[in-house]
């Protein structure tokens, strides 16, 4: 029963993301998006092996007049450094078979495109959904504008505690208690 429930919300979410990616709000709104966001996190204590992944195709999408944002990733897209550890992540972890995306839905809180002439900070606040599971996330994220593309970066932490996601005895000691994820997108106008 409960596993039909998040299926069904992450179908709901799938239908908000792509509500976002297809649709425009009015006529005045400008639509920016990228598929090659950067997204990377830091998993590691550092005593131990890095456990670090970086994932370039993050989907991405901003609408500039209520500074609406979406963005939507493959899992299965992060690459490891040990190829060992990338099939750990996503078969142990992960669960990608069940769980194949990760998806954020939110808004960069007062956005204004005209006031932007360097890099100005906004809050970025919004739902995270990984493994079916949604955490509110509250960050500052730093935007600029840079030869017409809008680059929206930011960092926040996450626990894997949040997702249900069940790390080993074994290798508890080795994998931090808060996982440090980096943002970076380099957004261009939809024509």
């Amino acid at each position: 029963m409960e596993i039909r429930w998040l299926l069904r919300k992450l179908d709901l979410m799938n239908k908000i993301f792509l509500l976002l990616l297809f649709t425009t709000f009015n006529l005045v709104s400008q639509t920016y998006l990228t598929r090659t966001g950067s997204t990377e996190f830091k998993a590691s204590v550092d005593a131990f092996e890095p456990i670090k992944a970086s994932n370039n195709s993050t989907t991405v999408i901003l609408k500039t007049n209520s500074g609406n944002l979406a963005a939507q990733l493959f899992i299965t897209a992060f690459k490891f450094k040990v190829a060992l550890m990338q099939e750990h992540f996503n078969e142990n972890y992960m669960d990608t078979n069940e769980y194949p995306k990760a998806i954020f839905i939110g808004n960069l809180n007062n956005f204004n495109l005209s006031k932007i002439s360097e890099v100005k900070q906004y809050s970025l606040s919004g739902k995270l959904m990984i493994r079916g599971i949604e955490k509110e996330i509250s960050t500052i994220a730093n935007v600029n504008l840079d030869d017409e593309k809008i680059i929206i970066s930011t960092t926040f932490s996450v626990s894997p505690q949040d997702f249900n996601i069940k790390i080993p005895y074994a290798v508890r000691k080795k994998i931090a208690n808060k996982i440090n994820i980096s943002l970076k997108y380099e957004l261009t106008e939809k024509k």
